[in-house]
């Protein structure tokens, strides 16, 4: 593992990276989602795409990188644009699962990758309708406690700063901007998923002018349970880079 301090706005950022296959000509960015790090995305791919250098990357405030400060997806974006920049990397194809998939879109590379990513806001289930509405009532009156109560497992024991970045992600509407991503993309979805329904993965392949959407057995995780298959796909994709 390495460490880049990456400068922007006036703040560091410690970002924490591997580099997979350092000799190979075309960059592979790859990119974890919420609550998660580059290592569960090492575990699904390292031992894969032999052509191609991965740049597997720790999101600021995950991981081993760096944050103190409240974010939006395009602050993310920006970050890891400057770090790119800082290690020379291109921007040849990436990768991106969950809330990386709407970094990953961002970065406009010439391939995108998309795993189970989050982007488009579907209408909510009646029990957290109802789970938010009795939290705004009561936040007057409970502060910490209330908010580790009510808070989802991706928010539960944050702190403070990355609970206010998790608010300004969780729910953004990114259909505008998948359709402004005019290159080939390859849409990946776990068929069972229930964190971003393959309903979500539908509406981004309308959206994108150029993308394929390929549905596989599993859960939101599913490209850690079904590699071979997932890779397989992946392979196909980037090979015409």
């Amino acid at each position: 593992m390495a460490v880049k301090p990456v400068r922007w706005k006036n703040e560091t950022f410690r970002i924490a990276y591997d580099i997979v296959h350092p000799d190979a000509s075309k960059d592979l960015i790859v990119l974890h989602g919420w609550g998660s790090d580059k290592e569960l995305m090492k575990q699904a791919f390292a031992t894969a795409f032999p052509d191609w250098r991965h740049i597997y990357i720790d999101l600021p405030g995950f991981g081993k990188s760096s944050n103190d400060t409240v974010l939006k997806t395009e602050d993310y974006a920006a970050i890891v644009e400057t770090f790119l920049e800082s290690i020379g990397a291109k921007k040849d194809a990436a990768v991106g699962h969950s809330f990386g998939g709407k970094v990953a879109t961002l970065l406009n590379p010439e391939r995108l990758v998309l795993l189970s990513s989050a982007g488009i806001v579907l209408p909510k289930p009646l029990k957290i309708r109802a789970k938010i509405a009795l939290f705004k009532l009561l936040k007057p009156f409970g502060g910490k406690k209330l908010r580790r109560l009510f808070a989802s497992k991706d928010a539960a024991d944050m702190p403070p700063h990355m609970y206010e970045t998790f608010k300004n992600v969780v729910d953004e509407d990114f259909t505008d901007r998948f359709a402004a991503y005019t290159r080939p993309a390859l849409l990946c979805w776990g068929a069972e998923d229930t964190a971003t329904p393959p309903e979500a993965g539908e509406t981004i392949a309308k959206a994108m002018p150029r993308a394929e959407l390929i549905l596989f057995d599993g859960d939101h995780y599913f490209f850690l349970k079904n590699p071979r298959a997932v890779i397989s796909k992946m392979e196909a994709f980037l090979e015409t880079v």
